[in-house]
């Protein structure tokens, strides 16, 4: 549940950085609906938390056959997976083809490009002679569409002739960092074109092809942007960090994770990057020093997770009222200043250290696995 004058405040802050990026909207909207026609799959990804907020809009007037709904970044709507399979089945219910994965797992990758091969098997029993299969990638910005593509370009050179020839697409964890569609030439049975698109499969051969992030034009709902502002589809910057940071505060609040964070050890929580020998698709590269302000640090997560379920569960006010829930958030803030080991800089200064560190852990599974919608 979203405290709705929070979900306001993003959404009024985000009217104005809003319009100033519209003409540069309506044109990335017009040529990827010219795209949207030459391509044989719309691949619909959206964030397995926001199962309806994330979805891109410019596909619900014009495209809607041989469209697949992907469910990215499952690893942070889980350990929901009944909820998840309800958002799956309630999509399939209406004819799409719809598919969970997590870009970082290479066991995850693998089913889906089992899956959308399969997809290929069956456009081609009605089609035997295509041999050139292209797939559009559509999603708001910082869905993983990027990270997919070249996931699935990871996997399928393994076993590809054209192995070392297939090109990758930037992966970047800030918001709209693809600024066009990726790269070679590709002449389709239907037209010669210049696409942005790599390979990820051969016999037959299947074409992905990246796209910039997209947000609605007009902007209608606050709670749907706030949602796509806290799971970081727009840039931190435009909202605030602590306002959002208060936004995910009101969240937990009102939730039941805390209780389960009141008898745990570090051997409970699961690791922010997998050792190279299990299936995930980090690199080394990522990891970070340990050092004592490295808040990713398991005890530092425990700290946060400790301090965060005693101010609920001793908190005496009605968190649904809005002077309360926004005394609770002044309180969590404060004692995050000791978990987080912040205490340098003027008031506003430390807010912001606090809130940055506290959206990094929510956003990468650290305190907890969230869907936003409802079903």
């Amino acid at each position: 549940m979203m405290n709705t004058t929070l979900a306001q405040r993003v959404c009024s802050v985000l009217i104005n950085s809003h319009n100033t990026k519209r003409p540069l909207m309506l044109a990335s909207w017009h040529a990827m609906r010219a795209r949207i026609s030459l391509v044989d799959f719309v691949l619909d990804v959206r964030d397995a938390r926001l199962p309806l907020s994330s979805q891109c809009d410019i596909l619900d007037t014009s495209f809607t056959s041989r469209r697949i709904i992907l469910f990215n970044k499952l690893d942070l709507a889980l350990p929901l997976p009944s909820l998840s399979k309800e958002w799956m089945a309630h999509f399939q219910s209406q004819n799409f083809a719809t598919c969970g994965v997590n870009s970082h797992n290479k066991h995850s990758i693998q089913q889906l490009l089992n899956f959308l091969q399969g997809q290929v098997r069956s456009l081609r029993k009605t089609d035997p002679e295509r041999n050139t299969i292209t797939m559009m990638l559509c999603g708001v910005p910082n869905v993983g569409k990027s990270a997919l593509a070249n996931a699935l370009h990871q996997i399928g050179r393994i076993s590809a002739a054209e192995k070392g020839k297939l090109k990758h697409a930037v992966v970047s964890p800030f918001p709209g960092e693809t600024k066009s569609i990726s790269s070679l030439k590709v002449i389709h049975d239907r037209a010669d074109h210049m696409a942005q698109e790599f390979q990820i499969a051969s016999h037959p051969s299947i074409y992905i092809l990246d796209t910039p992030g997209l947000l609605p034009p007009k902007m209608t709902d606050c709670n749907v942007y706030a949602k796509l502002a806290l799971t970081g589809a727009i840039e931190d910057s435009l909202v605030g960090e602590k306002l959002l940071a208060q936004l995910f505060l009101s969240i937990l609040n009102l939730s039941n994770e805390h209780q389960k964070w009141k008898k745990q050890s570090t051997l409970e929580l699961a690791p922010l990057v997998k050792d190279d020998k299990t299936d995930n698709l980090v690199s080394n590269k990522t990891r970070k020093d340990d050092s004592s302000t490295d808040h990713t640090k398991d005890s530092v997560v425990l700290s946060v997770r400790s301090r965060l379920a005693e101010a609920i569960s001793s908190f005496k006010g009605n968190l649904q009222e809005e002077e309360d829930m926004m005394r609770l958030i002044e309180v969590e803030f404060l004692s995050l200043r000791e978990a987080f080991n912040v205490y340098t800089g003027s008031d506003e200064e430390i807010d912001y250290k606090v809130a940055v560190k506290l959206l990094n852990l929510y956003r990468t599974g650290r305190l907890g696995q969230y869907i936003l919608d409802s079903l």
